[in-house]
């Protein structure tokens, strides 16, 4: 059995990254998945606790009937998934089942940023009321504990040393093909024949570690491989200094913006676009990669302080600061611009705990978004997409009358996305957008936000676009 030990989220920014890889769901904790996300579906937490009258009351006694109600509706939901829990009437006496389940939903949405999207908001902010003294008291229990990670789960096993093996990137790699997950295969069964000792509970608990490690793998390739594509489009299609030849020998566009025309808030010479542009993809794939720290420590700082709630601008948001994020990303920063060589362009200022990035969830938020924001772009200019599109009889004709050749269309998407997309626009004022972290990610939003006036709107829907969003009600 798996423990799960009952104590704050200790992640650190100091500590190494394979300690937060959390640890894949099994069948039972599924199960209990199904009950907490049915029991957030019809829950009315944050729109009664976090709405101004709640505030001007006892909104203390108003989040602990609120928090009453939600484990009553998981209870109910137990029993009916065939689940063992007290039928006790006080709600203490499955304290262990509400603590379990609400780390299943942590750990779940940590392993699978696109699920949960309309539920784990509501979660967090729970988690974040119902672990203040005043309401613990009156529930009777603390409902945190550590989520579950690979890492203690070969510590309980005593098996840490199976994180040095060379064979381990083979066994936790993703595989694209047959030949890759044969080998895959082989290396996982040599390793668990080496570390299982012939025990069968212990073969299968370190399957799972194993797994989970393959899982995290795919993640991470998932979230970072539409930032390498871009980055792959930029430095094929433009060069770093000039706007004549690009480095393919090809004729470039000029990235030149000038604040004030077509939406830019910013002022940049072509070289001055490009380097800013390829910095901020560099930063967002050094944040991207390590996805289970990024969601550690933004868990950390949300379950760990108090909050103001405001109107931000952006709506009524729980203001909050994120010291541990904070400091990764200041990390993140610091090597990203020694690498640079002193060449880094656009401002350094990191938007946390104010109204543009109000807490760690809105920041962690919007990283998990940027594949979303790249991915359909890269897939819409893809030789594969475009030039298949080209020889279409019926879309060749468009493209030829409106952009001369699928190169020169796919040239005008890409120079139009690296100039607007990166210009400091999408915010209701100057101070809000530029170049800071933040409001490089906001740009793009807007791109986004423009994509159904842009002139080549049409191939982008022929390209099966349908949105940005994804399936945002899919669990």
């Amino acid at each position: 059995m798996i423990a799960s030990v009952v104590a704050r989220p200790t992640a650190g920014p100091s500590s190494p990254a394979d300690e937060y890889i959390p640890l894949r769901l099994n069948d039972r904790e599924r199960q209990i998945l199904s009950v907490l996300e049915g029991a957030l579906s019809v829950s009315e937490y944050t729109d009664r606790v976090d709405s101004v009258m709640a505030w001007r009351g006892a909104r203390t006694g108003r989040a602990v009937e609120e928090l009453q109600e939600m484990l009553a509706y998981m209870t109910g939901l137990a029993v009916a998934a065939s689940l063992k829990v007290s039928h006790e009437p006080c709600l203490e006496a499955n304290a262990d089942v509400f603590r379990e389940a609400f780390e299943v939903g942590r750990r779940f949405k940590g392993m699978n940023p696109d699920k949960m999207r309309a539920s784990y908001g509501k979660l967090i902010y729970m988690l974040q009321d119902a672990t203040a003294p005043d309401v613990i008291r009156e529930l009777g229990f603390d409902p945190l504990s550590r989520v579950q990670t690979v890492h203690a789960e070969l510590a309980l096993l005593s098996c840490l040393d199976l994180l040095e093996e060379p064979e381990l990137p083979l066994a936790a790699s993703p595989a694209h093909s047959a030949e890759a997950a044969d080998a895959k295969a082989a290396a996982t069964a040599r390793l668990l024949a080496r570390f299982a000792d012939g025990d069968a509970e212990r073969a299968v608990r370190l399957e799972r570690c194993l797994l989970s490690l393959a899982d995290h793998a795919c993640l991470v390739e998932a979230h970072v491989s539409p930032v390498d594509a871009m980055l792959r489009l930029l430095r094929t299609h433009f060069s770093p200094a000039s706007t004549s030849v690009g480095p393919g020998g090809a004729a470039s566009a000029s990235l030149q913006i000038t604040a004030g025309r077509g939406g830019a808030r910013l002022s940049h010479s072509h070289a001055s676009q490009y380097a800013y542009v390829e910095q901020s993809l560099l930063l967002w794939r050094a944040v991207l990669a390590q996805l289970p720290r990024m969601w550690a420590l933004a868990e950390k700082d949300l379950l760990s302080g108090g909050y103001r709630l405001r109107d931000t601008g952006q709506g009524r948001h729980r203001v909050q600061s994120a010291p541990n994020v904070g400091q990764l990303m200041s990390e993140v920063l610091r090597r990203l611009q020694a690498e640079q060589g002193g060449g880094w362009v656009g401002s350094s200022a990191v938007h946390l705990g104010d109204d543009d990035v109000p807490n760690a969830l809105v920041w962690v938020d919007k990283y998990s978004q940027v594949p979303r924001i790249l991915g359909p772009i890269a897939h819409a200019v893809s030789r594969s997409t475009l030039d298949s599109l080209a020889a279409k009889p019926g879309v060749s004709g468009y493209i030829v009358s409106a952009f001369g050749s699928a190169e020169a269309c796919r040239l005008a998407v890409l120079a139009d996305f690296f100039k607007h997309g990166f210009d400091g626009s999408g915010a209701d004022n100057f101070f809000d957008a530029g170049s800071c972290i933040d409001g490089r990610l906001t740009s793009a939003w807007h791109f986004c936000a423009q994509l159904s006036k842009k002139p080549y709107y049409p191939l982008f829907q022929m390209s099966g676009f349908v949105g940005f969003d994804g399936a945002f009600g899919r669990r």
